[in-house]
């Protein structure tokens, strides 16, 4: 049963919110889909509920070690009762629900908190706006105080190095470079790293995507001589490769 005090709290809170304009911690917040008690954490970012549904955390990426992570996201969810919000409630394949998780008493996502901490990153899949601007300020908040997983330098990998990236294929990578050109093969646009492109680091961008690019106003050849970063999952045809399908995952840094 839902403690009946934290139900009238939210309802006071979201009249607040509603009354003053103000949206702080409730860009994410999206629509109910259920609460329950946390029986188990699963890894760095899943939880059990107890009444057996499985739920992944929406729009983060797990941070270092997966034993530190689920250490990190026990500490703040272990034993509480969780409401879930989320713009759909079907599971994924591999039978979690994506949610955004608060936990009662607190108006921050378990995401929000996990990133102010420095023991998750943004995945930049969040399609929302206003909740994925959230996501990324959290980040950056641990980011720029060295919290978490960014007290170390390797938290991003240099471009110029693709051999630290490759040995994280399959993982999730934020890496920062600057683009020394910008080519396309087929309907495919790769923005390379290096001069070497069987062997240097590249993201990639497939053409039926670049609208959404270009509209973003992150049209490939815009990016050329710009340091940037990038996230998303490390993978490999010769060199290192980050698939990018979706804006949020490209972030501009500045000049040469």
């Amino acid at each position: 049963m839902t403690d009946p005090a934290w139900r009238h709290r939210a309802i006071v809170v979201a009249f607040l919110a509603l009354s003053t304009g103000a949206r702080a911690n409730a860009d994410c917040a999206f629509e109910p889909q259920g609460e329950g008690r946390v029986a188990a954490v699963v890894d760095g970012r899943s939880l059990r509920l107890d009444d057996g549904r499985e739920i992944r955390l929406a729009g983060i990426e797990r941070a270092g070690t997966d034993s530190a992570s689920r250490a990190a996201l026990a500490a703040i969810v272990s034993g509480r009762h969780v409401a879930l919000h989320g713009e759909d409630d079907a599971p994924d394949r591999y039978g979690r629900q994506p949610a955004f998780v608060f936990a009662e008493g607190s108006e921050t996502s378990v995401q929000g908190e996990m990133l102010r901490r420095g023991e998750a990153l943004a995945s930049a899949e969040v399609a929302d706006k206003e909740c994925a601007a959230e996501l990324a300020a959290a980040e950056k908040v641990a980011r720029q105080g060295k919290l978490g997983i960014w007290a170390h330098p390797a938290a991003i990998k240099n471009a110029e190095s693709p051999g630290d990236i490759l040995a994280g294929m399959g993982r999730f990578a934020v890496v920062e470079g600057r683009v020394l050109s910008v080519r396309q093969a087929g309907t495919v646009t790769y923005l390379n790293f290096g001069r070497n492109w069987t062997r240097d680091f590249a993201a990639t961008i497939s053409g039926r995507i670049m609208p959404a690019f270009e509209a973003a106003g992150l049209a490939p050849k815009s990016l050329e001589n710009k340091r940037i970063r990038v996230r998303g999952y490390v993978g490999s045809r010769g060199g290192p490769r980050i698939e990018l399908l979706r804006p949020g995952q490209i972030e501009v840094l500045g000049g040469t």
